[in-house]
């Protein structure tokens, strides 16, 4: 069974401001010693923009400080 829902404003463009080796990491084509945090904070980038876009009031569910 196939679920599917629609994102409001899901073609909606953002910004996400990435260093080379964090758009590499993200793309998949790199892959960084596992105690290299390059994916992880590329995606915290990318988790912040989008949390800040649905939710532009700060109602923000979790920290991403984890």
């Amino acid at each position: 069974m196939h679920t599917s829902f629609e994102i409001p404003n899901g073609e909606e463009t953002v910004m996400v401001e990435l260093t080379v080796k964090e758009a590499m990491a993200l793309s998949g084509g790199i892959r960084f010693r596992p105690e290299s945090k390059v994916a992880l904070n590329a995606k915290k980038k990318v988790q912040k923009v989008l949390e800040n876009k649905m939710m532009p009031h700060g109602d923000h569910r979790r920290s991403l400080d984890v």
